[in-house]
């Protein structure tokens, strides 16, 4: 179960918006300008959503990086490698058992 998030998902999307909206109306302001700007005005974290913003860009393709789902499919992955491990030690274990239970004279 994930975390609870801090910022309800239309805050989030709200203030993305707004940090490209600002990046479009005025081309040279940056993008630590922009969101240092939102971010005051509603209340995020410029920090926060400077990394929303970046994730946005990753998950859209115009950003290099992880996407979203990409991350979540790993994770995934990831879990299942560490179940298929433990299953894998639990059977060499019992084999190993087993087997001594069948020939003592064998050396494991």
């Amino acid at each position: 179960m994930s975390a609870p998030r801090k910022y309800p998902q239309e805050l989030r999307e709200r203030a993305m918006r707004l940090v490209a909206e600002a990046r479009l109306e005025d081309p040279e302001l940056s993008m630590n300008a922009a969101v240092k700007r939102i971010g005051t005005r509603v209340g995020v974290n410029p920090d926060t959503l400077r990394g929303w913003v970046k994730q946005a860009d990753i998950d859209a393709g115009t950003r290099p990086g992880t996407t979203t789902e990409d991350a979540r499919k790993i994770r995934e992955l990831e879990q299942e490698v560490r179940e298929l491990k433990r299953a894998n030690e639990i059977l060499l274990a019992a084999s190993s058992f087993f087997a001594r239970e069948l020939d003592p004279r064998l050396p494991w």
